[in-house]
C-alpha cells in the first residue's frame, strides 16, 4: 500500500496549517457573535443574522472568480489576494462602531474565497491516488479549528471583545499568508486557461463535474440542517445544557476523524467514486436514525459518530474526484464552482431545515433531509463510466 511521499506530507501539513489558522479565526465568532452584536448601535435580529450570513454570500459569489484567477495567474498569487481581502475585512470589522460596519467587514472577509484555489493547489502537488488522504488531512485541520474555536472563543471575547476577535483574525490571516509563501511547496506551472466565461461554461456543461456540485450542495445542506435539529435534541430530549454540548461533539468528532483516516488509508482514497457510492446511503440512514435516537445519549452518540464519519469521508472524497475529473488548466475554476455549490448548500440547508422543523417537527426534518441525501445517489451512480475511467488511469 503506497503512502504519502515527502512532498505530499509537506503539502498536506503546510496547507492544513494555512487553512486551519484562517478557519480558526473565522470560527471564533460562532459561540459569541449573536450575543455580543445585540449591544452594537443599529443592531436588529435581521441585521445580526445578515452580519453572519453575508460572509457565506461573499464566498459563494467569489469562489469561481478566484478559482479561475488561480488557473490564470497561479494558485499562490490568487490565494494571496483572497487572504489579503479576508485580512482587510477583519480590520474593517475591528474598527467598526456599528452593526453596519461589521456587515461591511464580513462581506469583505467573504470576498477572500480561497477554498477552490486551495483545493486546486493541493491537487496540483499530489498524486491522484494519494489526493484523498491530503484532502482528508486538510479537512481534519478545519474540524480541529472548529472545536478549538468553540472552546477558546468565549474567553478570548472576554479579554478583547469583538474588536479583539477581529484583530486576532487579521493576525491569523497574515500568518496564513506567511506560511503560504515560506512553507507550502511551489506549485507547478499551468497551461494557459480559457477566459472566465469560457472556463465557467466548460465546467458547468460537464455532467460529471455538475454531479459533484450537486453532491456537495446536498452534503452541506444536510450538515447545516442537522445542526438545526441536533441542538434541540440534545437540550430537549437528552437534557444537556447548551454549554455542555461539546461533551458529545468533541469525542464524536475526534473518533470520526480517526475512522475517516483509517478508511482512507486502507484504499478509499484510491477509488473515491466507489467510496462515495458506499457512503451516501450511510449518511442518509444516519440522518433518519437521528429521528429514532430519542432520549438515549449513547445511541445518539453512536448515530452521530456514523453521521460525522460519513460526512468526513464525503468531504474528502468529493473534491478528490472533482480534481481528477477536471482538466488541469480548469482545475481552479472547477473547484471554485464546487466550493460555490458547497456554500450555497449550507445556506439552503439552513432555510430548508428551519422550514421543515416548523412544518414537520424535528424528527420529520431529519427524515426529509435523509430522503434528500438518498435522492442524490442515482445521480452519482451514473458517473460509473467517466469516473471509473479516471480512477483506472490514476
Amino acid at each position: 500500500m503506497e503512502r504519502l511521499n515527502a512532498l505530499e506530507w509537506r503539502t498536506a501539513l503546510s496547507l492544513a496549517s494555512v487553512v486551519g489558522l484562517r478557519m480558526f479565526g473565522l470560527f471564533l465568532l460562532l459561540p459569541v457573535f449573536a450575543l455580543a452584536a445585540r449591544d452594537l448601535p443599529g443592531a436588529t435580529p435581521l441585521l445580526i443574522g445578515l452580519a453572519l450570513g453575508v460572509y457565506g454570500i461573499g464566498q459563494a459569489l467569489c469562489q469561481v472568480p478566484l478559482g479561475w484567477l488561480s488557473d490564470r495567474i497561479g494558485r499562490k498569487p490568487a490565494i494571496t489576494l483572497g487572504l489579503l481581502a479576508f485580512a482587510l475585512g477583519s480590520v474593517v470589522a475591528a474598527q467598526a462602531d456599528s452593526i453596519h460596519g461589521i456587515i461591511l467587514g464580513r462581506a469583505l472577509q467573504g470576498a477572500g474565497a480561497v477554498a477552490g484555489a486551495g483545493l486546486a493547489l493541493a491537487a496540483d502537488l499530489t498524486r491522484p491516488d494519494q489526493r484523498g488522504k491530503v484532502m482528508g488531512l486538510i479537512g481534519v485541520s478545519i474540524g480541529g479549528a472548529f472545536l478549538l474555536a468553540l472552546v477558546l472563543g468565549p474567553p478570548l471575547f472576554a479579554l478583547g471583545g469583538l474588536a479583539g476577535l477581529f484583530g486576532l483574525m487579521t493576525g491569523l490571516a497574515l500568518g496564513s499568508l506567511f506560511l503560504l509563501w515560506t512553507v507550502v511547496p511551489p506549485a507547478p506551472r499551468l497551461q494557459a486557461a480559457p477566459g472566465p466565461r469560457g472556463a465557467l461554461r466548460l465546467v458547468l456543461a460537464d455532467p460529471a463535474l455538475r454531479a459533484m456540485q450537486i453532491a456537495v450542495f446536498v452534503l452541506h445542506a444536510a450538515l447545516t440542517a442537522s445542526f438545526v435539529g441536533l441542538p434541540l435534541l440534545l437540550l430537549d430530549d437528552i437534557g444537556l445544557a447548551v454549554g455542555e454540548h461539546w461533551k458529545l461533539y468533541l469525542p464524536v468528532l475526534l473518533a470520526s476523524a480517526l475512522a475517516m483516516g483509517a478508511l482512507l488509508s486502507r484504499g478509499g482514497a484510491r477509488a473515491p467514486l466507489r467510496l462515495i457510492l458506499a457512503v451516501v446511503p450511510v449518511l442518509g440512514a444516519a440522518l433518519a436514525l437521528f429521528a429514532l435516537a430519542g432520549r438515549d445519549l449513547w445511541l445518539l452518540g453512536a448515530v452521530a459518530f456514523v453521521f460525522f464519519t460519513a460526512f468526513n469521508l464525503l468531504e474528502a472524497s468529493l473534491p478528490t474526484l472533482t480534481s481528477r475529473l477536471a482538466p488541469a488548466e480548469l482545475r481552479g475554476t472547477a473547484l471554485g464552482a464546487y466550493s460555490t455549490a458547497q456554500f450555497l448548500g449550507a445556506f439552503a440547508g439552513g432555510v430548508l431545515g428551519g422550514w421543515a422543523l416548523g412544518e414537520f417537527g424535528r424528527d420529520g426534518m431529519f427524515v426529509l433531509m435523509a430522503l434528500v441525501v438518498l435522492a442524490s445517489w442515482p445521480l452519482l451512480a451514473r458517473l460509473n463510466g467517466p469516473a471509473a475511467a479516471v480512477e483506472e488511469g490514476a
